[in-house]
């Protein structure tokens, strides 16, 4: 007999160089697709003017540095 029919990968079996490679990508597509969200959000949001001291800060109290309105 000779050795040809025996190296013939049987059904079923899953080549794992194939799916680490397949999860590896999928990662850095959530990944990446993650960061373009984030930086999308950060560039188009324009956040409503929130009520601050307007003095100095006292007693621990924070204040805005550059308040915009």
């Amino acid at each position: 007999m000779s050795g040809a029919a025996s190296e013939a990968p049987r059904p079923g079996r899953i080549n794992w160089r194939i799916a680490a490679i397949l999860i590896v990508a999928a990662g850095l597509a959530v990944f990446a697709g993650a960061n373009a969200h984030l930086v999308h959000v950060a560039l188009t949001s324009q956040p409503d003017c929130v009520q601050h001291l307007k003095t100095e800060g006292r007693d621990g109290a924070y204040r805005a540095a550059r308040p915009s309105c």
